[in-house]
Protein backbone atom coordinates (compact mmCIF):
# COMPACT_ATOMS: atom_id res chain seq x y z
CA UNK A 1 0.00 0.00 0.00
CA UNK A 2 1.93 2.97 -0.80
CA UNK A 3 -0.26 5.50 0.94
CA UNK A 4 -1.92 6.30 4.02
CA UNK A 5 -5.20 8.43 4.55
CA UNK A 6 -6.13 9.26 8.20
CA UNK A 7 -10.09 10.64 8.74
CA UNK A 8 -11.29 11.16 12.00
CA UNK A 9 -14.35 12.94 12.77
CA UNK A 10 -15.04 15.81 15.39
CA UNK A 11 -18.21 17.76 15.38
CA UNK A 12 -21.67 16.82 14.91
CA UNK A 13 -24.87 17.28 16.48
CA UNK A 14 -26.60 20.40 17.05
CA UNK A 15 -30.50 20.44 17.75
CA UNK A 16 -32.35 18.64 15.36
CA UNK A 17 -29.63 18.90 12.44
CA UNK A 18 -26.24 17.33 12.16
CA UNK A 19 -23.04 18.88 11.28
CA UNK A 20 -19.77 16.63 10.60
CA UNK A 21 -16.60 18.03 10.50
CA UNK A 22 -14.20 16.05 9.66
CA UNK A 23 -10.22 16.22 9.97
CA UNK A 24 -7.50 14.20 7.99
CA UNK A 25 -4.35 13.43 8.49
CA UNK A 26 -2.54 11.73 5.67
CA UNK A 27 1.11 10.04 5.27
CA UNK A 28 1.72 9.29 1.57
CA UNK A 29 4.78 7.98 0.15
CA UNK A 30 2.95 8.19 -3.29
CA UNK A 31 0.37 9.72 -5.43
CA UNK A 32 -2.27 11.66 -2.90
CA UNK A 33 -5.58 10.44 -2.10
CA UNK A 34 -8.75 12.20 -0.08
CA UNK A 35 -11.15 9.24 1.41
CA UNK A 36 -14.13 11.41 2.15
CA UNK A 37 -15.33 10.00 5.38
CA UNK A 38 -18.79 11.67 5.69
CA UNK A 39 -19.64 10.57 1.96
CA UNK A 40 -17.62 6.80 2.19
CA UNK A 41 -20.20 6.28 5.62
CA UNK A 42 -23.05 7.83 4.18
CA UNK A 43 -22.32 6.02 0.70
CA UNK A 44 -21.84 2.62 2.10
CA UNK A 45 -23.42 1.36 5.08
CA UNK A 46 -21.93 -1.59 7.13
CA UNK A 47 -23.73 -4.14 9.17
CA UNK A 48 -23.54 -4.26 12.45
CA UNK A 49 -21.38 -6.54 14.16
CA UNK A 50 -21.92 -9.91 14.36
CA UNK A 51 -20.51 -13.00 17.37
CA UNK A 52 -21.64 -15.53 14.49
CA UNK A 53 -17.99 -16.81 13.20
CA UNK A 54 -17.22 -16.75 9.78
CA UNK A 55 -16.09 -19.10 7.47
CA UNK A 56 -12.96 -21.07 9.05
CA UNK A 57 -13.01 -18.63 12.03
CA UNK A 58 -11.45 -22.01 13.99
CA UNK A 59 -7.94 -20.38 12.56
CA UNK A 60 -8.48 -17.03 12.65
CA UNK A 61 -7.03 -15.33 15.44
CA UNK A 62 -8.90 -13.55 18.85
CA UNK A 63 -6.12 -10.54 19.29
CA UNK A 64 -3.75 -8.89 16.95
CA UNK A 65 -0.42 -7.43 17.60
CA UNK A 66 1.80 -4.79 16.22
CA UNK A 67 0.56 -3.13 12.68
CA UNK A 68 -0.66 -4.97 9.53
CA UNK A 69 -3.61 -6.03 7.10
CA UNK A 70 -6.00 -9.12 7.93
CA UNK A 71 -8.69 -11.14 6.50
CA UNK A 72 -11.82 -11.17 8.24
CA UNK A 73 -12.74 -14.52 9.06
CA UNK A 74 -9.01 -16.23 8.23
CA UNK A 75 -6.83 -14.19 9.83
CA UNK A 76 -9.06 -12.44 12.45
CA UNK A 77 -11.71 -13.63 14.38
CA UNK A 78 -15.12 -10.99 13.85
CA UNK A 79 -16.31 -9.41 16.92
CA UNK A 80 -15.93 -6.80 19.19
CA UNK A 81 -11.82 -5.66 20.24
CA UNK A 82 -10.32 -3.41 22.32
CA UNK A 83 -6.67 -1.65 22.28
CA UNK A 84 -5.56 0.08 24.91
CA UNK A 85 -2.70 2.36 26.15
CA UNK A 86 -2.54 4.17 23.25
CA UNK A 87 -0.13 7.57 23.09
CA UNK A 88 -0.93 10.83 21.02
CA UNK A 89 2.62 10.28 19.40
CA UNK A 90 2.36 6.69 18.87
CA UNK A 91 0.03 7.22 15.74
CA UNK A 92 -2.58 4.33 16.49
CA UNK A 93 -5.19 4.16 13.53
CA UNK A 94 -7.37 1.18 12.47
CA UNK A 95 -9.84 0.70 9.62
CA UNK A 96 -12.20 -1.63 8.34
CA UNK A 97 -12.81 -2.05 4.22
CA UNK A 98 -15.79 -4.44 2.26
CA UNK A 99 -12.99 -5.23 -0.06
CA UNK A 100 -9.19 -5.54 -0.92
CA UNK A 101 -9.07 -3.03 -3.71
CA UNK A 102 -7.52 -0.06 -1.50
CA UNK A 103 -9.56 2.09 -3.13
CA UNK A 104 -11.39 5.08 -1.40
CA UNK A 105 -14.75 3.22 -1.87
CA UNK A 106 -13.29 0.01 0.02
CA UNK A 107 -13.30 2.29 3.12
CA UNK A 108 -16.09 1.44 5.46
CA UNK A 109 -14.47 3.33 8.51
CA UNK A 110 -11.71 4.17 10.52
CA UNK A 111 -10.43 6.42 12.96
CA UNK A 112 -6.90 7.69 14.57
CA UNK A 113 -6.65 6.10 18.52
CA UNK A 114 -5.37 7.89 22.01
CA UNK A 115 -5.57 5.79 25.28
CA UNK A 116 -8.41 3.06 24.60
CA UNK A 117 -10.62 2.44 21.78
CA UNK A 118 -12.92 -0.59 21.02
CA UNK A 119 -13.87 -1.45 17.02
CA UNK A 120 -16.50 -4.13 16.01
CA UNK A 121 -15.78 -5.91 13.38
CA UNK A 122 -18.71 -7.20 11.68
CA UNK A 123 -18.69 -10.75 10.06
CA UNK A 124 -19.42 -9.21 6.51
CA UNK A 125 -16.35 -6.73 6.65
CA UNK A 126 -13.43 -8.48 4.37
CA UNK A 127 -10.78 -6.46 6.22
CA UNK A 128 -9.01 -5.03 8.81
CA UNK A 129 -6.52 -2.64 8.93
CA UNK A 130 -4.23 -1.60 11.87
CA UNK A 131 -0.98 0.93 12.16
CA UNK A 132 1.15 1.63 15.36
CA UNK A 133 -1.68 0.48 17.94
CA UNK A 134 -0.45 -1.22 21.07
CA UNK A 135 -2.57 -4.91 19.97
CA UNK A 136 -6.06 -5.57 19.92
CA UNK A 137 -7.76 -8.30 22.04
CA UNK A 138 -11.18 -9.80 21.63
CA UNK A 139 -13.50 -8.82 24.53
CA UNK A 140 -17.07 -9.81 25.55
CA UNK A 141 -19.40 -7.55 24.54
CA UNK A 142 -21.78 -8.49 27.58
CA UNK A 143 -19.09 -7.60 29.81
CA UNK A 144 -19.48 -5.41 33.15
CA UNK A 145 -17.62 -3.81 35.76
CA UNK A 146 -17.22 -1.37 38.68
CA UNK A 147 -16.06 1.36 36.54
CA UNK A 148 -14.64 4.94 38.30
CA UNK A 149 -16.71 8.16 39.58
CA UNK A 150 -13.69 10.10 38.18
CA UNK A 151 -12.80 8.98 34.05
CA UNK A 152 -9.49 10.64 32.01
CA UNK A 153 -10.53 12.53 29.62
CA UNK A 154 -7.92 12.19 27.17
CA UNK A 155 -9.38 7.98 27.84
CA UNK A 156 -10.65 7.91 24.45
CA UNK A 157 -13.13 5.34 23.59
CA UNK A 158 -14.85 3.71 26.95
CA UNK A 159 -17.30 0.79 27.35
CA UNK A 160 -20.11 1.76 29.41
CA UNK A 161 -20.72 -0.51 32.02
CA UNK A 162 -17.25 -1.76 31.80
CA UNK A 163 -15.21 1.42 31.91
CA UNK A 164 -18.02 4.10 32.50
CA UNK A 165 -21.07 3.76 34.67
CA UNK A 166 -23.92 5.75 33.19
CA UNK A 167 -24.66 9.35 34.82
CA UNK A 168 -24.06 12.97 34.56
CA UNK A 169 -20.71 14.16 33.90
CA UNK A 170 -19.10 17.30 34.55
CA UNK A 171 -15.21 18.40 32.83
CA UNK A 172 -13.81 21.87 32.77
CA UNK A 173 -13.94 20.93 28.96
CA UNK A 174 -10.33 21.47 26.56
CA UNK A 175 -6.97 20.82 28.05
CA UNK A 176 -4.34 23.64 29.12
CA UNK A 177 -2.65 22.90 26.17
CA UNK A 178 -5.82 24.47 24.38
CA UNK A 179 -6.90 21.43 22.54
CA UNK A 180 -10.34 21.14 21.11
CA UNK A 181 -11.99 18.97 23.85
CA UNK A 182 -14.50 16.49 22.35
CA UNK A 183 -16.93 13.80 23.24
CA UNK A 184 -19.70 11.23 22.03
CA UNK A 185 -22.14 9.34 23.03
CA UNK A 186 -22.51 5.97 20.30
CA UNK A 187 -24.71 2.90 20.17
CA UNK A 188 -21.97 0.43 19.10
CA UNK A 189 -18.47 0.30 17.80
CA UNK A 190 -18.47 0.21 14.22
CA UNK A 191 -17.37 3.65 14.19
CA UNK A 192 -19.43 5.18 11.41
CA UNK A 193 -21.39 8.13 11.21
CA UNK A 194 -24.88 6.36 11.95
CA UNK A 195 -23.62 4.89 15.82
CA UNK A 196 -23.56 8.72 17.01
CA UNK A 197 -26.27 8.96 19.65
CA UNK A 198 -24.79 12.83 20.30
CA UNK A 199 -21.49 14.60 20.38
CA UNK A 200 -20.05 17.85 20.52
CA UNK A 201 -16.68 20.12 21.05
CA UNK A 202 -17.56 21.82 23.92
CA UNK A 203 -16.49 25.41 24.74
CA UNK A 204 -15.46 25.92 28.37
CA UNK A 205 -17.54 23.74 31.01
CA UNK A 206 -19.57 21.38 29.38
CA UNK A 207 -22.01 18.58 31.12
CA UNK A 208 -23.30 15.22 28.90
CA UNK A 209 -25.40 12.72 31.00
CA UNK A 210 -24.50 8.98 29.50
CA UNK A 211 -27.58 7.00 29.51
CA UNK A 212 -27.49 3.40 30.56
CA UNK A 213 -28.54 2.17 26.92
CA UNK A 214 -25.51 3.70 25.55
CA UNK A 215 -23.12 1.43 24.52
CA UNK A 216 -19.77 3.82 24.47
CA UNK A 217 -18.54 6.83 24.87
CA UNK A 218 -15.72 8.47 23.48
CA UNK A 219 -13.86 11.41 25.38
CA UNK A 220 -10.96 13.36 23.35
CA UNK A 221 -8.45 16.31 24.99
CA UNK A 222 -11.05 17.26 27.98
CA UNK A 223 -9.70 17.38 31.15
CA UNK A 224 -11.22 14.68 33.66
CA UNK A 225 -14.59 13.93 33.90
CA UNK A 226 -16.29 13.53 37.37
CA UNK A 227 -20.22 11.72 37.91
CA UNK A 228 -22.07 14.46 39.51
Amino acid sequence: MSHTTRTTRTKALAGLGTAIALVTLSACSGADSTADKGSDAAASKPAQASSAPAPDAGKAKSSIKGSGTFQVGSDVQPGLYRSTGNTADGNCYWERLKDDKDEPESLLDNDNVVGSSYVAIAATDKIFKTDSCKGWELVDPKATGTPKAEISGKGGVLKVGLDVAPGTYKSAGSTEDGSGCYWERAKDASGTVDSIIANENPEGQTVVTIAAGDAFFKTVDCQDWKKS
